[in-house]
């Protein structure tokens, strides 16, 4: 469903990718586990055209990615919900949830999508003219996949999203993102919670300091001494 294929990334002219190459396949959870700065979250950011790789190619259902917009990627299915929620702090729960349908499909099927994000997410509906800014931190990462779901996603992508929560609220937010899984949406997911992540995914790729590093299933790379030692300190 998605290639990336030989992606080099630079800020200015410090490289931070080299020849990031992977596949994720239609409707499995494809897990990226590293440490902090391995080059996770940018991999994100460059299959959501929030940067522009210097040379490879990043193709989704065989359409090329890396020389659209942002907005054109949406469209096409790929929703990417960032670290930190991104909200509008100072528009409503509805507000933001309506900035996730702006494009095509997404938009024609405004009303139908919303019932839907407020059936798995109750919360949201009570506090629907609520500012964003004022929901607790579990509110907020509800509203992020909320606004996501809003797009129509057939792959999304989920960067820290178990960052700040409580313990309970991890384990909650790794089960929506099974089920949204189990409902057809194809998952690429960064996180820094190896265990649960490798527990749950489908495929892995390891990242260190910008570069594949390993490969394998969830159950293999758990088993891998290299992953046990460093990621799982066992």
């Amino acid at each position: 469903m998605l290639r990336v294929n030989g992606i080099n990334v630079f800020y200015g002219d410090l490289q931070v990718l080299w020849d990031i190459t992977f596949e994720v396949k239609e409707k499995e959870i494809l897990v990226l586990v590293g440490s902090n700065g391995a080059g996770k979250s940018t991999t994100l950011k460059t299959i959501s055209s929030l940067l522009t790789p210097a040379s490879g190619t990043i193709e989704f259902n065989d359409i090329r990615l890396d020389h659209l917009p942002p907005n054109k990627i949406i469209e096409q299915g790929v929703v990417h919900v960032p670290e930190g929620r991104r909200l509008f702090p100072e528009m409503s729960v509805e507000e933001n949830l309506i900035m996730g349908s702006l494009y095509g499909e997404a938009k024609a099927k405004r009303n139908g999508t919303m019932d839907y994000v407020y059936s798995l997410f109750p919360r949201l509906k009570e506090r629907r003219k609520q500012m964003a800014g004022t929901l607790s931190g579990g509110e907020q990462q509800m509203l992020a996949v909320g606004r996501g779901l809003m797009s129509k996603p057939k792959l999304m992508m989920f960067d820290e999203p178990s960052l700040g929560l409580s313990p309970i609220l991890v384990q909650d937010i790794f089960g929506l993102i099974k089920k949204i899984n189990q409902e057809g949406v194809t998952i690429l997911l960064v996180e820094q919670n190896v265990t649960q992540t490798l527990a749950m995914c489908d495929r892995a790729y390891v990242l260190e300091n910008g570069r594949n590093v390993l490969e394998g299933t969830g159950k293999e790379l758990m088993a891998n001494d290299h992953v046990r030692e460093v990621y799982l300190g066992i």
